[in-house]
């Protein structure tokens, strides 16, 4: 399987882990969630793999102008419907390997993930 990176291209964190795996010879193709969107299924297996809470970012912007009503009572579908409807919500970067899924940049769990 060949890496896919999912992530948003001016995110600071998705730079990062692009320079990392670029630097470390590692090719993957990039999905931009602005340009092409977020897919609800995957979504939904990401959810069902790492849970939804991982994934879904509470911390940014996009999720804290929400109104209360939106952010109340948040469940596995309606997460996943604000992070499709939102891909800004969703924790950047997602790499799918062949061992599964990194949610977030970190150098030692993705060079662990990665060997």
């Amino acid at each position: 399987m060949s890496l896919q990176m999912y992530g948003i291209p001016n995110c600071d964190t998705v730079k990062k882990a692009r320079k990392w795996l670029d630097a470390n010879g590692i090719e993957y193709s990039f999905h931009d969630y602005k340009k092409v969107g977020a897919d609800p299924a995957k979504l939904g297996a990401w959810s069902d793999e790492a849970g939804w809470e991982a994934l879904l970012n509470k911390r940014g912007t996009t999720f804290r102008k929400l109104s209360d009503d939106q952010k109340s009572d948040i469940d596995r579908a309606k997460a996943i419907a604000l992070m499709a409807e939102h891909p800004s919500m969703i924790k950047r970067p997602v790499l799918e390997h062949a061992s599964g899924i990194q949610i977030g940049f970190s150098e030692s769990d993705w060079a662990a993930a990665l060997q």
